[in-house]
């Protein structure tokens, strides 16, 4: 059985969050679990659309972001626009040196295409590592998940409870339309990433991720050597915390 908070189980906060907005929830969030509180983005559309209402709104909420060392240069340049509209800082974990020299070293700057094995080695330096010590002593994880993403995330309600890291997962735009993500970066002039209107529906690593086109699924711009309907890099997924 899953252990969880004893001051707020999985049942009360989802009735706490049951009826409110998107901005009443992170703001009811936010209250509940003072300085406790994260928004992971990757700067991308949904994202973007999460960080605009948390900080138009001043709900007191962390923001970080992964920075891989693999990042398209249009991720930077809309993280500096972003910080720049908010004024605010959003905070960057990077891999952990010698993992990354030590992968870098033996297997080389493309070991990712040689198997689903070793692309997972790579995401899970570059990424699921720096999370883990992202998250670290947080209670309340928000992201950028929505049901249309991908078959595996159809299922995932709004608030879960997340064994791997002890903590819960907000997702605010869980039932969002990925035409409504677009018209709310739209009508509220959010910052976005240009690589978005070149058929990027999904930014990654510069290596790892491709435009889609049409009628291709979500996710299929995404590891896109790889023959799999539900490729993950680890940081959804259930399966125990990445320990190097």
């Amino acid at each position: 059985m899953i252990a969880e908070p004893i001051a707020h189980t999985l049942e009360s906060l989802t009735e706490k969050l049951t009826g409110l907005s998107n901005i009443e929830a992170l703001r009811t969030l936010a209250d509940l679990f003072p300085g406790e509180v994260v928004f992971s983005t990757s700067l991308g559309y949904e994202d973007q659309v999460i960080t605009d209402l948390i900080r138009a709104n001043d709900i007191p909420i962390r923001i970080f972001t992964l920075d891989t060392g693999r990042m398209f240069a249009e991720t930077y340049s809309v993280w500096k626009k972003t910080n720049d509209r908010y004024a605010t800082k959003i905070e960057a974990f990077f891999p952990d040196r010698t993992a990354e020299e030590a992968l870098m070293s033996t297997k080389g700057p493309y070991s990712f295409y040689d198997s689903v094995e070793n692309r997972k080695e790579c995401c899970g330096i570059r990424k699921v590592e720096p999370l883990n010590r992202a998250l670290k002593g947080q209670k309340i994880w928000v992201t950028g998940i929505r049901a249309e993403q991908s078959a595996n995330r159809q299922s995932m309600p709004q608030l879960e409870w997340d064994e791997a890291h002890s903590l819960y997962k907000f997702h605010p735009l869980m039932d969002w339309t990925f035409d409504e993500v677009k018209q709310y970066v739209k009508d509220n002039n959010v910052p976005y990433n240009p690589l978005h209107d070149k058929g990027f529906v999904s930014i990654g690593c510069q290596p790892c991720t491709r435009a889609i086109q049409p009628g291709e699924d979500f996710r299929a711009g995404r590891w896109w050597w790889e023959d799999n309907s539900k490729k993950e890099c680890g940081l959804h997924t259930h399966e125990e915390a990445f320990k190097p």
